[in-house]
């Protein structure tokens, strides 16, 4: 179907019929006929006489969509949109250019900084542009590009001729639009109650955020929608198609001032779904700090000023507690198969949500349910509902909290399992800060943070915390909190065993804060602990922490086993360690060689054994002899001399 004619039209074709149509056919017709993935548009643009025209007589650029842009494309396609009457080289491409469609709609230019070019939603295909002169001795471009360029288009129903529309224009004929069954009329009316006309009429380039009349299902939300939100669905002096936008970048939205600073950005979840989010940096009374998503559901409408999104529900507007925000997010949304567990577990997680006065909740993303491991657990009710309320907080914890919470150590946070703890870690400064959350073994990447409620906040993390999916040593080499235990097993080879998932292993894993305390105990033994000339020593200490039987031991199993005997005897590498464990004020703590020593982190599960994570080596000082410069365990030492006295027995009898 070949729509859209340029004013131009009435003489270009004038001119045409002075040439047979043979003998000034184009080159660039010529490179698009013999091209075969350009050939859906080439047969387009044979039907098209204004664009033959262009093509004969004129200079111009030409945006092709290849054969494999037109699968996914669906309705009609506007030839005359992907022309422009001047010739374009990709460096000589401004921010805008004219199409050669009715009304010369804009076409906007994107340059990424990876070099990407995008003409609206349209990448340009590196190195297949092409640059000639026609027959009448016209400069013409042509750029090849993965999507059809699609204008906004009216209804075949409307009355009215439609044509180049300003933002503003475009919320008062909406629903006369091609923009599917989306409404505009709570969003359009208050608008007007807030006389904001001129911020959507305004001239330049500009990136409209439009709250469709399904995101007003609560009642009192659109009374919510002053001057100071409607600012904020506006990103001035920038155009943002999703395809070249730089996904969780902040931009300043109109609402950004001195007493109130909102940014706005987009994301991209692996499923193809894009969300747009505000960020509420400094708020007020009426605008709480904080962040709100909210679904693209009409992505990348081209207007006169500047690009439009339709989005399921408006920025800003902080109105619902986490339960209504996992029930709006959860039946197509970013949350869904998270809610889809809860609600197979019975739906008792959900009601103690909803219980709670202040509430965060850490909840996985769509994608972190598609783990083989996962499939297994969500069959086990009692199972699955620990796991659950492993990713829930009794209280507000934002981004700032956490902040305050790590200022100088690792943040341990408790869940409503009482003894679960969550270990919030921030790596990097600033705006490149990555923010990680350790719970069951698991390490999780915060991907969507400080998302607000009325009653607390949501982070969107990229792991189910809880269901292991590595090793011992995957765990060992990845958690911050176990560096010197790990790099002491790297140069000793202690490690290589760790990745064996046909054992079980027990782990007492020294938290890098408890060799540092050795060091002020036993200086000279602890720097030699960690040189590779004294491996074999190290190897011989690490393997006292490593239990290895046929099935592992949480510290509530250790803590049962001492209530019937002074020592629980654990089988290790070499011998065997001889410990007792309390739980002292919610906390267990280990008794070895009559040393109390914290336990940190208890029940870190791996996919081959079980990480408790403790304050303090077992280690003492009758352990390391050091002389000349180097030491060694009392056992080498009694080793070495039986083996002299043998030797010298040996030579006696001789």
């Amino acid at each position: 179907m070949i729509v859209g004619r340029g004013p131009s039209a009435l003489a270009a074709l004038l001119l045409l019929c002075c040439y047979t149509t043979h003998a000034a056919a184009a080159d660039l017709a010529d490179k698009l006929r013999d091209d075969s993935e350009l050939s859906q548009f080439y047969s387009l643009l044979e039907q098209n006489p204004v664009a033959n025209a262009t093509l004969s007589l004129r200079s111009c650029t030409i945006f092709v969509p290849t054969n494999e842009a037109f699968q996914r494309h669906k309705g009609p396609t506007h030839v005359l949109y992907h022309i422009t009457t001047a010739a374009f080289s990709k460096d000589q491409l401004e921010k805008t250019v004219s199409s050669d469609m009715e009304g010369n709609p804009p076409l906007y230019i994107t340059k990424s900084r990876n070099g990407d070019i995008y003409v609206n939603n349209a990448r340009i295909i590196p190195s297949l542009s092409v640059e000639l002169t026609n027959r009448e001795g016209k400069r013409q471009v042509m750029h090849i590009i993965d999507e059809v360029l699609e204008p906004l288009t009216a209804l075949p129903t409307a009355k009215t001729e439609i044509n180049n529309l300003d933002a503003l224009q475009f919320i008062q004929k909406a629903d006369q639009l091609s923009v599917g069954d989306n409404k505009l009329r709570t969003y359009r009316s208050q608008l007007a109650l807030m006389k904001k006309e001129s911020l959507y009429n305004a001239p330049g380039a500009h990136t409209f955020l439009l709250p469709v009349d399904e995101g007003f299902k609560i009642t009192t939300r659109s009374s919510l929608v002053d001057g100071k939100v409607i600012d904020g669905h506006v990103i001035p002096n920038t155009v943002i198609f999703t395809a070249a936008s730089q996904h969780d970048e902040p931009k300043t939205s109109a609402a950004f001032e001195d007493q109130l600073k909102v940014t706005v950005s987009f994301f991209k979840q692996k499923d193809g779904k894009m969300y747009v989010k505000s960020n509420t940096i400094v708020g007020d009374a009426k605008h709480p700090e904080g962040v709100v998503l909210s679904e693209i559901v009409k992505a990348n409408i081209p207007v006169k000023n500047g690009v439009i999104h339709l989005i399921r529900r408006p920025l800003m507007i902080i109105d619902t507690t986490v339960t209504q925000f996992l029930q709006d997010n959860g039946e197509n949304g970013a949350l869904r198969k998270f809610l889809e567990v809860i609600m197979d577990s019975g739906g008792a997680v959900l009601d103690g949500i909803n219980n709670l006065s202040e509430v965060t909740i850490l909840a996985p993303s769509n994608e972190a349910w598609n783990t083989s491991s996962i499939d297994n657990i969500v069959r086990d009710r009692k199972r699955m509902t620990d796991i659950l309320n492993m990713h829930i907080i009794k209280e507000r914890l934002n981004v700032e909290k956490i902040r305050q919470k790590n200022a100088n150590m690792i943040a341990q946070v408790p869940t409503v399992n009482n003894r679960t703890f969550l270990y919030f870690n921030i790596i990097g400064e600033g705006a490149d800060a990555k923010i990680t959350v350790e719970g069951g073994g698991v390490n999780a990447t915060i991907l969507q943070a400080d998302v607000a409620q009325t009653n607390g906040y949501v982070h969107i993390i990229d792991h189910v915390l809880g269901v292991p999916h590595t090793t011992v040593l995957g765990k060992l080499e990845t958690d911050p909190m176990m560096s010197d235990t790990y790099r002491m097993g790297q140069f000793s080879n202690f490690n290589d065993q760790l990745n064996n998932t046909q054992r079980r292993y027990t782990f007492f894993v020294p938290r890098d804060k408890g060799w540092q305390k050795t060091e002020l105990d036993y200086p000279s033994a602890h720097k030699k602990l960690f040189m590779r000339d004294f491996a074999y020593h190290s190897k011989y200490i690490l393997e006292r922490h490593l239990v290895i039987a046929d099935h592992v031991f949480t510290m509530k199993d250790l803590a049962q086993m001492s209530l019937t005997t002074d020592n629980v005897v654990l089988p290790t590498f070499r011998d065997s360690l001889k410990m007792k464990v309390t739980e002292e004020a919610g906390r267990y703590v280990i008794t070895w060689n009559y040393k109390k020593i914290n336990v940190y982190r208890p029940d870190v599960e791996c996919t081959n054994g079980i990480i408790h994570v403790i304050d303090y080596p077992l280690l003492e000082e009758k352990d390391i002899v050091v002389s000349g410069g180097s030491y060694m365990p009392e056992s080498s030492i009694c080793i070495m001399l039986a083996n002299l006295i043998m030797i010298t027995v040996a030579k006696f009898l001789n």
